[in-house]
């Protein structure tokens, strides 16, 4: 694996895919509202800039981002790796909805 440059990922899914999934496991209705980088960036708090461009990259060049995180290689590097669905069976319970 010398030289090699390798993506780890237990799953590829959109926004609303992962509400979806997080409305199933925790009984209640998850609702994604997308925020474009831009009104993220003007949030004002530390941080809002950086992560408005990490929102973008990810938006616009989703290929470079997955193209390197095969789920099938990842999980044959570590087979314990979980898929979003079976993170939720084990952690669901933990997240706090008060």
């Amino acid at each position: 694996m010398i030289g090699q440059r390798i993506g780890i990922a237990g799953d590829q899914l959109t926004c609303g895919e992962m509400a979806t999934a997080l409305s199933k496991a925790l009984g209640k209705e998850v609702l994604y509202h997308e925020v474009t980088p831009a009104v993220y960036r003007s949030f004002g708090f530390p941080g809002a800039d950086d992560i408005g461009n990490m929102f973008q990259f990810y938006r616009d060049f989703n290929h470079v981002c997955n193209e390197i995180r095969d789920i099938k290689k990842s999980k044959e590097i570590n087979p314990e790796l979980q898929s979003f669905d079976q993170w939720l069976v084990n952690n669901a319970s933990r997240i706090p909805l008060d």
